[in-house]
């Protein structure tokens, strides 16, 4: 298994608690739908280099409001963002294990920018390209058409041989390694990976732009084979995702209090740089908000208590 045995049994834990809360009601689901989507909507677009804040792809979003002063194109983009992932919602409200398809892919692709340039909108690109600050050159032009049909290959025969969160991290690598669009194939294939996870169970996941940079090594460190370091990076989101889900909907008698690690280390003979690696690492239960990993006592404890058995 790629994906750490510790990270994977928190995971499951996590998602047979969420199960037992579902079905939501529509208030909620509305609720924890329009933070996940200018969340998601904002760090996706801001890994890519656009520049609006988190309050104002609220505004965009939420309030529809247009921004003086900003570019126009960050702003289309954030509107597009938004319709795309209306798409995507819709294929996992279809409930269909099926909605994986070469059109499903170019739909979401021209949901993303059509606003922007509609001549390339869910068309594959014609053009060879190179990724700036990657030693990947994706395949040429000519082979994309091919390679993105070995792909849908790929998913057919193997999605069944590996746990959601290892084969989501491995076709959204192998989606953006082939690099099939002139532009968009980063938001794109986050929104591809989602499919198979929200099928899954799991709340929308989302790469956080003060994660870029670990982002792209870890799509680097696949490049050359090593799925690992990615598969538990995606391990990781989707935890951060499932915690905020369980944080808003469990009664306050069953949640656990979210701790800085600088206060758990008060209470153990870890320090705070120790305790920061293992949430790092996924061997305690931990999740980052903003730049800050947040912990509780209990996930200490029964780090401690793993330990010493």
């Amino acid at each position: 298994m790629l994906l750490r045995q510790n990270l994977h049994d928190l995971l499951e834990e996590k998602l047979t608690t969420l199960n037992r809360l579902r079905p939501l009601s529509k208030t909620m689901v509305q609720k924890l739908r329009e933070r996940f989507e200018v969340e998601m909507t904002y760090n996706s677009n801001a890994i890519e280099g656009n520049s609006l804040t988190l309050k104002e792809t609220y505004w965009v979003i939420q309030e529809g409001l247009t921004l003086k002063g900003r570019p126009i194109k960050d702003i289309l983009e954030t509107k597009s963002h938004k319709a795309a992932l209306d798409f995507l919602y819709e294929i996992i409200e279809q409930d269909s294990k099926n909605t994986f398809s070469e059109q499903t892919i170019k739909q979401l692709h021209q949901l993303i920018i059509k606003d922007i340039d509609p001549n390339m909108a869910g068309r594959y690109r014609d053009i060879d390209v190179f990724i700036s600050g990657s030693d990947h050159t994706p395949p040429s032009a000519l082979d994309v058409p091919l390679r993105m049909r070995e792909l849908l290959l790929w998913q057919s025969k193997n999605q069944k041989l590996h746990y959601v969160v290892e084969f989501a991290a491995m076709i959204h690598h192998m989606f953006v390694n082939i690099h099939p669009f002139e532009d968009g194939n980063g938001r794109t294939g986050r929104l591809v990976m989602n499919i198979f996870l929200m099928q899954y169970g799991f709340p929308l996941v989302i790469i956080q732009k003060n994660d870029r940079r670990k982002y792209y090594r870890v799509l680097q460190a696949a490049d050359k084979g090593d799925y690992k370091p990615l598969v538990n990076f995606i391990g990781q989101a989707v935890l951060r995702s499932i915690n905020i889900y369980l944080d808003t909907l469990l009664p306050a008698k069953e949640k656990e209090a979210l701790i800085s690690l600088a206060e758990a280390g008060k209470h153990t003979s870890y320090s705070q740089a120790y305790l920061s690696k293992l949430a790092k690492e996924g061997k305690i239960d931990a999740v980052k908000l903003r730049r800050n990993w947040m912990t509780t006592r209990k996930a200490v404890k029964d780090y401690m208590g793993q330990t010493k058995r």
